[in-house]
């Protein structure tokens, strides 16, 4: 459990990838959309993408030529739990996740 929750944690640190899972909340995605309001290369939002695919966090499928990327509704749930172990968290609500990260990226 610890690696699994080090990974989702990991992830969750840059900036760039909550940015991707806010963007990920509307809807699937295909790579090359994720890629486009950032200026980085293609390469690194594979990168990225596959940081948030080993967390759990996304999942990827190939649909034709086109790799989508899909958030993992569930995959938070475990992070909540061990926070709420503190008892100064609440669980996660993705609605309010989604408003939080809308506010942080707008800054």
């Amino acid at each position: 459990m610890t690696t699994e929750l080090d990974q989702v944690f990991a992830a969750l640190a840059d900036p760039t990838r909550r940015r991707i899972l806010a963007m990920l909340l509307e809807d699937d995605m295909a790579v090359t959309d994720v890629a486009e309001p950032f200026a980085i290369s293609l390469a690194a939002i594979s990168k990225h993408l596959g940081v948030l695919t080993g967390a759990g966090l996304i999942s990827q499928e190939k649909r034709g030529r086109v790799k989508w990327c899909k958030l993992e509704p569930d995959a938070l749930r475990e992070a909540s739990v061990w926070m709420q172990g503190f008892g100064q968290m609440d669980a996660i609500d993705l609605d309010a996740f989604e408003s939080f990260l809308s506010k942080e990226l707008r800054t």
